[in-house]
């Protein structure tokens, strides 16, 4: 059986002095919030599942992600992932309609682990997830992605999102203390550039309200609607 998969979304930058974008140096972490603003009814396709995006590459170009997953059969979960496999699924922080979740993944070279850390913001509630990694993994960052993914068991074709969302709180950590590997300082991007697998595909979401939230950190919504790539943003 043929599993299509299809994503949309934007890479998350910084400008330089001639306003152009560019992904900052020596980053070791990315932070977002991601608001389960309304729960839609689960049209995903039979053995199908799609997810909301937290993703780093690193300079090698692999990825690592917290992502929130949605499930054909109704499961609904957080999975940790490496390089494409499912390492964890976070049991005790569920998605909850109307709850705010901190998406954090923390690349430590001083201890070669990834750290993959989830805080339900109403609750008070978190809960972690480390790997530990070879000496052949760089823990330096070369993007960050944020958006919807698909995967459809059945046909050629992206499916309605299971819950309109809101991302906020976009950012990427940097290690300022060499002998601290722990010491982590977070600063908000600049600019989302957009990003598909592009196929053409008309995908049946909306990307809307993207604004400059608090802190200066790049915030905005997906719900339902059409689109046809991810969003261009700038500040």
């Amino acid at each position: 059986m043929t599993t299509l998969h299809f994503w949309v979304g934007s890479y998350c930058h910084l400008l330089d002095r001639s306003n152009r974008p560019r992904f900052p140096d020596h980053v070791v972490a990315i932070s977002d919030i991601i608001t389960l603003v309304e729960e839609l009814e689960n049209q995903i396709p039979d053995k199908s599942w799609m997810l909301y995006l937290l993703e780093i590459f690193n300079v090698q170009n692999i990825p690592i992600e917290l992502n929130l997953i949605c499930q054909f059969d109704n499961q609904n979960y957080f999975e940790a992932i490496f390089n494409g496999v499912n390492q964890y699924r976070f049991s005790r922080v569920l998605p909850i309609t109307h709850h705010s979740y901190l998406r954090q993944i923390l690349m430590n070279s001083h201890r070669r682990t990834i750290v993959y850390l989830l805080e339900d913001q109403d609750l008070k509630q978190t809960e972690n997830f480390e790997i530990s990694l070879d000496r052949d993994f760089s823990f330096e960052g070369l993007n960050h992605f944020t958006g919807i993914e698909w995967w459809n068991r059945i046909g050629n074709f992206a499916y309605p999102i299971r819950y309109s969302v809101e991302i906020s709180q976009l950012m990427y950590g940097i290690n300022e203390e060499p002998r601290d590997a722990d010491a982590i300082t977070y600063r908000p991007y600049r600019a989302l550039i957009p990003n598909s697998e592009e196929s053409g595909a008309e995908y049946p979401i909306s990307f809307s309200n993207v604004r400059k939230k608090e802190n200066d950190c790049i915030a905005y919504n997906v719900g339902l609607g059409s689109c046809s790539t991810g969003l261009a943003f700038s500040f």
